[in-house]
């Protein structure tokens, strides 16, 4: 997992948009309830790291994603680059 401190609901919403996977299925995936990743993709303020947070982010990156710090223009989200075959 990476070394990210807290992420937004916006955050997990757009990774999981990117992923294309649905609230259920992530949360099924990561062993929590459906009301509790819809309470955490509500959230407007950075979440606190908790088990259930460590349990959706592992999920998410296990998909690809990386999970971008504040760096000045704001949180965010992106993909990995494909490995690229020869």
């Amino acid at each position: 997992m990476s070394e990210i401190n807290h992420v937004t609901g916006r955050q997990i919403a757009a990774a999981r948009a990117l992923t294309g996977l649905g609230q259920v299925e992530l949360a099924k995936q990561s062993n929590i309830s459906a009301p509790t990743v819809r309470r955490m993709e509500a959230e407007r303020r950075p979440i606190p790291l908790s088990n259930n947070l460590r349990a959706v982010i592992a999920v998410l990156e296990s998909a690809g994603v990386i999970f971008v710090p504040e760096n000045g223009e704001g949180p965010g989200v992106r993909l990995k680059k494909e490995a690229q075959s020869n």
